[in-house]
């Protein structure tokens, strides 16, 4: 040290660089533009996902495919309660996050073989359970090293990583490698480790943190949004290669109607309820809700949209037939509407929405007319799920207009 140097600060040694510490999200924070941008390889994932069950055409490939998002959801998660944590346009986290991203993009592009891998180039599976592990490792590092100051979430981080992420990254490592059959079977298991354990050791809540209501509510609104984008894609994916007719203008309006009726069934009111439902809470109880109000249940109105988006495509592209529908396209389109109405119903129930006995209906509704589209043609059959949906919606809007207007009464006679 030359004598015109500065004396070290008393603590810190000579020389060494010290991180500026990252700044936290606050409670009106919302969702930056990088969330966004890191959002779109999500879904080209759902598109991928998509493929894979319509390439299948059988049960075992929309298992397949179910499982696969179910793991990729788990990343998109995990990284949502990073975000809420810190501003994702931070240097240090867009780094990380820009790493996760190829970490997903490349395990999107592996989906097609992620179960029966294509002949050359590298072993499909091992790819795609490398590339999981890797993107689930970056968030944990992330974690880590930005929640120094936080005692509790470094406990809670500790537990969950040991007990959670890196057995189910083990999981889909081993059953990458064991192939056929059990594969299946194992990366279900990795699932189990990811979603179960996650909420088995935090019952309470455990040490983690909701910083920013506004932030988690919007975040979970957009994914939605992305997969219902998914399902506007599927429209087009049916009949891009065909020759423009009266029954294709018909079918992408129909279709169209469908996907915003989904739409009007998660924002006319519910992500509202969801987020006043999480602004009166604090501490254990606001954590327990966001994760399973959102974390858990918002998977199965995603993977809803997603079997809708296979009906709608399977039917647009025999929308110029009048044989019927088939097993295969109605299942889809039933159970994707059921699933959707199912995990509404759920998290309307978690964060106190009036009981919802309509969307009940239509869940079972929509289940028990399966063999009904099945023998539809395409064009009824699509016809049929917005008949359904639209007189569910209709009801809905009627009942809660009526509530609506005899509080507003109550609210001026007081």
């Amino acid at each position: 040290m030359s004598p015109a140097d500065p004396p070290a600060p008393a603590g810190r040694r000579p020389g060494r660089v010290r991180l500026p510490r990252p700044m936290t999200t606050g409670e009106d924070s919302r969702v930056t533009t990088f969330e966004l941008f890191f959002d779109l390889v999500y879904v080209f994932a759902f598109t991928q996902v998509s493929r894979l069950m319509a390439e299948t055409h059988n049960a075992a490939g929309i298992a397949q495919a179910l499982i696969i998002l179910a793991l990729l959801w788990w990343t998109w998660v995990g990284y949502a309660w990073l975000a809420n944590r810190l501003p994702a346009d931070q240097p240090f986290l867009r780094t990380g996050m820009t790493v996760a991203m190829i970490g997903v993009f490349l395990c999107a592009l592996t989906i097609p073989e992620a179960f029966d891998d294509f002949d050359g180039g590298l072993y499909g599976p091992i790819v795609f359970a490398v590339a999981y592990a890797v993107v689930r490792l970056v968030h944990l590092i992330l974690f880590f090293v930005t929640a120094t100051d936080d005692p509790p979430l470094l406990r809670q981080l500790r537990v969950w990583s040991v007990s959670s992420v890196l057995p189910a990254c083990a999981a889909l490592i081993i059953g990458a490698a064991i192939g056929g059959e059990v594969q299946a079977w194992v990366w279900a298991l990795a699932i189990v480790f990811e979603g179960l354990g996650t909420r088995a050791l935090s019952p309470g809540g455990g040490g983690w943190r909701i910083h920013s209501v506004a932030h988690w509510s919007e975040r979970h609104g957009l994914i939605v949004i992305l997969a219902l984008g998914e399902s506007i894609v599927a429209i087009g994916v049916g009949v891009a290669r065909e020759p423009i007719s009266v029954p294709i203008i018909l079918g992408t309006a129909t279709s169209i109607v469908i996907s915003v009726l989904l739409w009007w069934s998660y924002f006319r009111r519910l992500a509202t309820v969801g987020e006043h439902a999480l602004a009166r809470l604090s501490g254990g109880p606001l954590v327990k809700l966001a994760r399973d109000a959102y974390s858990y249940v918002h998977f199965l109105i995603v993977a809803g949209i997603v079997l809708a988006a296979l009906g709608i495509e399977d039917a647009m592209a025999h929308i110029t037939d009048t044989e019927p529908l088939g097993w295969f396209g109605a299942a889809a389109l039933g159970s994707g509407i059921a699933l959707f109405a199912a995990g509404t119903i759920w998290f309307a129930v978690l964060v106190g929405e009036r009981r919802p006995y309509f969307r009940g209906l239509e869940a079972v509704v929509a289940t028990v007319s399966i063999p009904l589209l099945a023998v539809l043609p395409p064009a009824a059959a699509l016809t049929a799920a917005v008949v359904l949906m639209g007189v569910v919606a209709g009801a809905e809007g009627w009942i809660h207009l009526r509530a609506d207007r005899r509080e507003a009464q109550s609210s001026t006679a007081a």
